[in-house]
This record gives structure tokens, sequence and C-alpha cells, in this order.
């Protein structure tokens, strides 16, 4: 008996990311497997009188995407706050946060992200009095890009308990005026936290990432508002091509509302998320926690199966960690979280459980000593394929590059985080890692060459989520100077750090990430020819279907 597919797939410039069969006219679909991928003739006859065709009309197919860096609930909880993406001087911060504020009386705290750390001064940083002056009858503060400094107001300072300091963790600061009291700057998660309280979800969205805490104690009109924020931002993903999110944040509370959705509606793409592990977590944790989190949340569509650390913070916030002095600032390299002990303890403990580990390291110092940590591990434990992860390395040292080879570990990076890139400016960033550090600075090419393996994705809400976006910044990407090395990389190797690799990372390149019989039909369909497309116009295409694990999970309006 004939057995017809569920979903075809034809008319499609078909780039299956699989070296083996790199290019198709059309696929098709059986429950949420891809059981024929190759020419229009061959995947005709699997037609039948139920299924659905969709005609790509020579746009590009690919493995769904894989944002393989990015915080959802944090993200979504965005969507909802003032972008002051590309704002630049005060006239125009205060219309907008007048207009947002207008259009909000409810709101307990004004709270925008996206506002650059040059937002009102290109010298000068903001403070507290800046920010009465847009608004001072009504808390109100505002977030970075990179999300690890924020600037509040006087009224929200005196709510949330800071206008006259307080002591929070290591490497987190509340920053105190010449006048005794806080400037407004709040650095690090810790020191922002007190204000995000004040906020509709009390700050929730922070929780895994900041301070590794569980929410107190939750109305159920609190847990539904964070379900809806998060079922929104999961569809949001969708439209933007995504079937799978490795979330960064960390958290119980986020995946039991994950299991939730699973359990109802379903999750509309694949999501993974670690333990996150703080510097005041005792080790024992990972054991008793990371690792029974493992093992109720272990199957392809919500896994919690590895470890998430930060080493240092971020280089405008003076808070990453370099090997030598910062260029604008004799004496100071920044201080890690964790001394290497340390980190070298809880690595080779996670590593012993066979939980692969994720640091956030942006410094070259901070790169340094996370190599050094999983050097140590395999040292103690044998070598294994652990695929163990460095998140971000905007800066590394020349001596390190090959040691992401030698050691199997992987570098995850963001095409949207170089200055220049995204909107973003060239200033304080060169200026604080000076010149002798640009050569090795964003070196994606430089990695790749070295035989590193390199995932993309966005860091959501740090930078705009759209991975055409986000490609398209990965191949548009401006060197500095003359004399510095090109570091873009091709755009098949730029699609495979967005959909392969990503699925190799979670140990799941023999179920997805390619388009092949027998892989999960995880599928978005582009507008346009992404090979034939100008690199400078890459952004304008997209995605009109995206089909995860057998369904359709957003499909363009028609116009």
């Amino acid at each position: 008996m004939q057995t017809f597919a569920d979903i075809i797939i034809v008319n499609a410039r078909v780039l299956t990311m699989d070296d083996t069969a790199p290019k198709a006219e059309a696929l098709a679909i059986s429950g949420n497997r891809i059981v024929a991928v190759g020419s229009t003739a061959e995947i005709e006859p699997l037609k039948g009188p139920a299924t659905r065709v969709i005609d790509a009309a020579q746009g590009t197919v690919l493995p769904g995407f894989n944002e393989a860096h990015m915080h959802i609930f944090m993200g979504s909880v965005g969507l909802r706050q003032l972008s002051l993406y590309k704002v630049k001087g005060f006239d125009e911060l205060k219309a907008k946060v007048e207009d947002y504020a207008a259009r909000n009386l409810d709101l307990k705290l004004l709270l925008a992200r996206s506002a650059d750390y040059t937002i009102l001064s290109e010298t000068e940083r903001t403070t507290r009095h800046d920010l009465d002056r847009v608004i001072s009858d009504r808390p109100f503060a505002m977030i970075s890009p990179d999300h690890h400094t924020a600037w509040a107001n006087t009224r929200a300072l005196e709510l949330a308990g800071l206008l006259h300091g307080r002591q929070v963790g290591v490497g987190n600061k509340v920053v105190m005026g010449e006048d005794g009291l806080a400037s407004g700057e709040l650095r690090e998660a810790d020191a922002m936290q007190p204000v995000f309280d004040l906020s509709e979800t009390g700050g929730r969205e922070g929780l895994g990432i900041g301070t590794g805490g569980e929410p107190d104690s939750l109305t159920p009109q609190e847990r539904a508002i964070d379900l809806d924020i998060i079922r929104n931002g999961l569809a949001y993903c969708a439209s933007l091509g995504i079937t799978s999110i490795q979330n960064m944040d960390g958290n119980f509370y986020q995946l039991e509302i994950l299991d939730e959705i699973e359990k109802t509606s379903g999750l509309p793409v694949r999501v993974r998320m670690p333990y996150h592990m703080k510097n005041f977590m005792p080790i024992s944790d990972l054991k008793e926690k990371a690792a029974a989190w493992h093992d109720r949340f272990d199957t392809d569509r919500l896994r919690c199966d590895f470890v998430k650390m930060f080493i240092d913070g971020v280089t405008e916030g003076e808070s990453a960690v370099f090997l030598d002095d910062y260029a604008h600032r004799p004496g100071w390299k920044g201080d890690p979280l964790f001394s290497q002990q340390h980190l070298n303890d809880i690595v080779t403990e996670a590593d012993r459980l066979k939980l692969p580990v994720a640091v956030h390291a942006i410094g070259d110092g901070a790169v340094r000593m996370v190599l050094d940590a999983y050097e140590a591990a395999s040292e103690a434990n044998g070598k294994r394929d652990a695929r163990n992860r460095i998140e971000h390395i905007e800066v590394i040292h020349e001596d390190d590059i090959p040691r992401f080879k030698e050691l199997g570990v992987i570098a995850s990076m963001q095409p949207t985080h170089p200055p220049g890139n995204a909107g973003l400016p060239l200033e304080p960033y060169l200026s604080f890692i000076g010149r002798d550090r640009w050569p090795l600075a964003f070196a994606w090419r430089t990695l790749a060459d070295a035989g590193a393996e390199i995932v993309f994705a966005t860091d959501w809400p740090v930078s705009p989520l759209d991975p055409m976006g986000c490609i398209h910044d990965a191949m548009t990407r401006k060197r500095w100077a003359d004399d510095l090395q090109d570091q873009r990389l091709t755009l098949t190797e730029t699609l495979a750090a967005y959909t392969s690799t990503g699925a190799h990372v979670e140990f799941m390149e023999d179920r997805k990430g390619r388009l092949k019989p027998g892989y999960l039909a995880d599928v978005v369909i582009l507008s346009g020819d992404v090979e034939a497309t100008a690199v400078e116009d890459l952004d304008a295409i997209r995605p009109v279907f995206t089909i995860c694990d057998g369904k359709v999970t957003y499909e363009k309006a028609p116009t």
C-alpha cells in the first residue's frame, strides 16, 4: 500500500547542510520526520490526496535555524518593553520615554532596553540626574544592549533601596557619585536586580541568569503572566524561522513553564537549557540539582543537559577580564568571578557527571581561565567528547587559538556583537581594549582556520533575534582598520554555524541540523535565494514557513 507524505515542499532551492547531498529541489515530510529529499520527479510520487504541497517559489529551504545562545524569558519580556535601539541624544530619549509612559500608566516600573552606553554622551557616563531630566515622577530604568549595565533615575533607586548604595556580589557594583549617593549606574545582575524587582514580573525573568535563584512565592496570576509572556516569545522565535533554541537562563521555574507548554499546546521550538552555576553555590549542586534536572528533562523537545557559568562581565562595564591592563585604565585587568581553582573544581565535577559546560568569557584573560579549566578536567577525568563551549570570546590571545581544536572546545560567538555591527558604536569598546588587541577581537575566521568549531547566535535580547539579520551582519562585517584580517566566514560556513553545527553542539547531529531522510522535520522556507542575493540584502529575505517536528509553526499571511 502506497504511503503518502503529509507535507511536500517543491520548487525549492534546498540547502541540506549534508555534505553527501548538499542540494535538492524538493523534500517530503511524514509525521515528524523527513522521508525523502531529492528532485521534483523523485518527490512527486509521494503526494497523496491529503498531502499539503508548499511551493517554495525558488526560495532557499534550510534546516530550521538553531539559536545557540539566547534568553527566552528576558527576551520575551523585552517584546513588551520600550526599545531604545539606535536612539541617540537627550531629546530623542525623552520623547520616546514620555510616549511610552503615557501609553503605560499602570506600569510599576518604566523599563527600556537596548540603551547604548553612549546614548547621551560619547565621553561621559549616564547618571540618575540625566534620567531625572527625562522623567522624575515615575521609576524609570534602561538596560544596556549587553544586559550587564543599567541606569536608573532617582525615583527607581529610592524604591529599590539603592540610593545610598548597597553591597552586592563579587563583580557587581552600585556605582557611587561624588555626592555620596548612587550615580544611577548599576553594573551586573546583583546590582540591577533590586530595580527589576519593581517591574510587573518582579524581575523573575532575570533569576536564572542573575541570582541563580527561583521565585520565592508566586500567585496564580503572576505565573499566568509569565506563561503568557514566554508563549509569545516562543511564537516570535517560530516567526523568524527558528526551530531550536539554547536558552541560557537556567532555572527550574522556567523549565516547569516550558514543560507545561509542551504538555498542553506543544512547544513551537525545541528548547535546550542549562543548570546555571553561580560562584556561591556548592559543588554538590551539580549532582543534586543539575544531574537531577537532566534526568527529568531529557527529550528531543525539552532538555536540560549542560551547565552554564560566568567568569567575567563585559568590556564596556570594565568587568571583562584581560591578561593585560585595559588600554584606558592602567592597573586594571578586571576581576574574575571565580578563582582558577574554584573554576577547575566545578568544571571537573561537571565533566565527571558527563555534563557539558558553557562559560561566558569576554576578555582574553577570562578565555584562558576557561580553557585552563577544560584542560584540567580532561587531565583529571580522561579525555572525552565533551563539547564544552566558551560563550562570546570577544578577545583572545594568540597562544590560546590552537587550544580550541586541541581541547575540542566550541566557540559560541555572536555576529551582532562587534562594534560597528547591528547599529553598535565603535566607542568606547575600541578604546577600552586598545589597538594592540584589535587583530584578535571577534576573531571568527582566525579561530575557524585553526580548526575551531563555531556556532552563531544573537544572545537575544542583547541583540535582535532575527537569524537573517544576524547572518546579514556576519556577512557584511567591516574591518576597523585596513591592516586587520577579514574575520568573516563564508556564507556556507555561516549557515552551518546557525544549523548543523548547533545540532552537533547539542549531541543531536544524528537527527537534526540537516535535511536528510530519517531526520527530524525542522525546516525553514525563505522568501528568496540566499546564494543569489547580495550580502547587503540578506536581511530582506524573510521566513515564509517554519516547520518544527513536522508541524507548521509559522506561516506568513498572504499579502
